[in-house]
């Protein structure tokens, strides 16, 4: 029971200890609340995840709810994206709702406030208010039309709901305490005078509710528990409370607002407006544009709801506001996709590659392993002929020994296929390869330490791929107050090719996802068609900013990165080793996107050594195993040893440990 009570996060605390004191489960009830005036964001997944998750654990509804109060952004266009990414997560809604619903309720409300003397018009200027206002450190004033009576109050509020004003001329104010120390607190606004048409009200109201005036109302007219929201509302917790004392009844719930520290995530920009921004001026495509941090752009970029939900669960609910790395969300969608895509070949740099041995008019139809991670995935078969197309960063003419690709002299596997001898090569009159010759043996058992993947030319399908990176160079674009958040897009952030897949994949439906082996994962794009092939890059096997990210940080990083770099790199992955098993989730991605980067650095005649780590030894075990795996993702063929050392590691108790081997046996 202790253990169960440590593993709640604080709002489960909560909830916990208002059942404790007496309130029943059948009157949990949650709401998530958006505004309909973007799509929704990866920062809405955490308070999505939250919602819905309580709902889950207390078996306790969740409502929808549109705050539409602002006609002038709000649009149906949006409303339907928001249902659409909800529903895409995997969550149901019990009732859905719109604060709009309520708009003559809350009209009623206001109209008994001026009864009360709770509420007055004011007819000011916006300036003049805000000079009366005053400051964090200073009280405000009353102004000139605080007094008001109530029988004029009630003629100018009449008339404002009537349309007899103009926008800005009057507005709706509670009458609380101009002197307040909380700035929210001195006469808020309730209404405002707007001539838009609404989504769905159409032109039947001419005023609108303000946010704060609505929303703690909403959550009791449906009789919400617990309102949860992010911590930029804590200082509005007293005035949801001031508006919910004057409309409780006696015997009917109260909700509580609890906040909850947002989502921030570094490279990327959360504000709706600015992401408005980015569709407006043209630098994205829409709001569904893989480069954007929407849902529907993750969704059209390749991304999972498991990946996503996953990514949430582990950032966990926190009560201070910090920055995720990036590379955690990328963390989760490779090791998500790394169960379930389908492996296929695909070339994306293509050098011509010529097996002179092999008969002309000869072609056969291997067999490949589908997913070796899914055993019920299975076989397909796929074409082999005497020329090839192989990517052009797989052959040098001259190579060092940690190169384990193709070099002239040298031998290595075609993935599913033969081993080939590199014999000659033929060159353009600027000195490009254009052709590769070489020679194979059909005596695959032999140990060989580079293994290339390949597409036939005669089978290759044409395939317009679009290979997306980081719209932002920045960490945190939006965070220099001397510079505009646009200056630091990534002129690189979109490169659209032409490549060759196999021919497998000319069956390949909108959204399927697949491992192009070596290279990444890759998804169906919406633009594509059968006479038209188009995928994205959804994430490429490991982090390639880890080894950029360095460069970007302060001066006292900087001093460190210069003792570390004089290290070689296969001590610096084995410094890992103590402690990566005992790591926190989101500091075990971030460690083993710089174990990858080191791993480039490293030879196999290094690693092999610390196959015959002690069992008792598991972080060095499975830092092995994640440089080895990047030595085979580069070419690297497996020998005995290696196998052995995968066999023993996934009949491994350590979890972590079994999941590192399954992603390279």
């Amino acid at each position: 029971m202790s253990e169960e009570k440590k593993s709640l996060n604080f709002i489960e605390q909560i909830i916990e200890e208002d059942l404790a004191s007496g309130m029943s489960k059948k009157d949990l009830r949650f709401r998530f609340p958006p505004e309909p005036n973007g799509y929704l964001h990866i920062g809405h997944t955490k308070a999505i995840g939250i919602s819905f998750g309580l709902g889950e654990k207390y078996k306790a509804p969740v409502n929808l709810r549109f705050d539409d109060t602002n006609p002038a952004k709000e649009e149906q266009e949006y409303v339907d994206a928001i249902k659409d990414d909800i529903a895409w997560l995997g969550y149901t809604w019990d009732k859905e709702l719109f604060s709009s619903d309520y708009f003559q309720q809350l009209y009623d409300w206001a109209v008994h406030f001026i009864k009360e003397g709770k509420a007055y018009v004011d007819s000011q200027s916006s300036e003049a208010m805000a000079e009366q206002k005053g400051t964090p450190t200073q009280p405000g004033v009353d102004g000139p039309y605080r007094n008001r009576s109530v029988a004029e109050n009630l003629d100018l509020f009449k008339r404002m709901k009537a349309g007899e004003f103009e926008e800005g001329t009057h507005i709706l104010r509670a009458k609380i305490d101009m002197q307040h120390p909380n700035m929210l607190m001195r006469d808020p606004i309730m209404y405002r005078i707007l001539k838009k048409h609404h989504h769905r009200t159409a032109n039947n109201w001419c005023i609108y509710p303000m946010y704060d005036w609505t929303h703690g109302e909403s959550d009791y007219i449906e009789q919400i528990s617990h309102s949860l929201c992010s911590l930029e509302f804590k200082p509005h917790r007293e005035l949801y409370d001031w508006f919910l004392d004057q409309v409780v009844e006696t015997g009917k719930l109260r909700p509580k607002q609890r906040e909850f520290a947002r989502l921030n995530l570094s490279y990327t920009i959360m504000s709706k407006r600015k992401l408005l921004q980015l569709v407006n001026e043209g630098v994205v495509s829409g709001w569904d544009d893989p480069r954007m941090p929407t849902i529907s752009g993750l969704r059209r970029r390749g991304y999972t709801p498991n990946a996503i939900r996953k990514f949430v669960e582990t950032v966990g609910v926190a009560k201070r506001e910090n920055v995720i790395d990036v590379s955690l969300l990328e963390f989760c969608i490779r090791e998500d996709l790394n169960k379930t895509a389908p492996r296929v070949m695909a070339v994306l740099d293509p050098v011509k590659l010529v097996i002179t041995n092999y008969p002309e008019a000869k072609e056969e139809w291997l067999e490949a392993e589908n997913n070796q991670e899914d055993e019920s995935a299975g076989y397909r078969k796929v074409p082999f002929s005497r020329e090839l197309y192989i990517e052009k960063e797989d052959f040098k003419e001259e190579a060092g020994n940690k190169f384990f690709r193709l070099k002239l002299g040298g031998e290595v596997r075609l993935k599913n296929a033969y081993i080939i001898k590199a014999e000659s090569v033929v060159k353009d009159a600027n000195g490009n390869i254009t052709e590769i010759h070489c020679t194979y043996s059909e005596d695959t058992e032999r140990r060989i330490k580079g293994t290339l993947h390949w597409v036939s030319i005669k089978h290759a399908v044409k395939a317009e791929v679009r290979e997306y990176d980081r719209l932002f160079v920045d960490e945190a674009p939006d965070s220099h107050q001397d510079k505009d958040f646009m200056e630091f897009i990534n002129p690189n952030s979109l490169k659209t090719i032409e490549a060759f897949v196999e021919p497998s994949l000319k069956e390949a439906k909108i959204g399927d996802r697949f491992q192009f082996q070596r290279l990444g994962y890759f998804n169906v794009d919406d633009d594509s068609t059968s006479e038209h092939l188009v995928f994205n890059k959804t994430v490429g096997l490991r982090d390639t900013w880890a080894k950029i990210k360095p460069q970007q940080n302060g001066n006292q990083n900087q001093q460190k990165q210069p003792q570390q770099n004089n290290r070689p790199a296969i001590e610096q992955i084995k410094s890992y080793g103590k402690k990566y098993d005992r790591l926190s989730e989101d500091k075990r991605a971030k460690a083993k996107s710089e174990i990858q980067e080191l791993a480039k650095k490293v030879s196999y005649d290094e690693v092999e050594p610390l196959f015959n780590t002690s069992v008792k030894k598991s972080g060095t075990r499975i830092i092995t195993m994640i440089t080895l795996g990047v030595l085979i993702e580069n070419g690297l063929e497996k020998n005995d040893a290696i196998h052995d050392f995968i066999a023993k590691a996934l009949d491994d108790k350590n979890a972590l440990l079994v999941e590192e081997a399954k992603a390279i046996s």
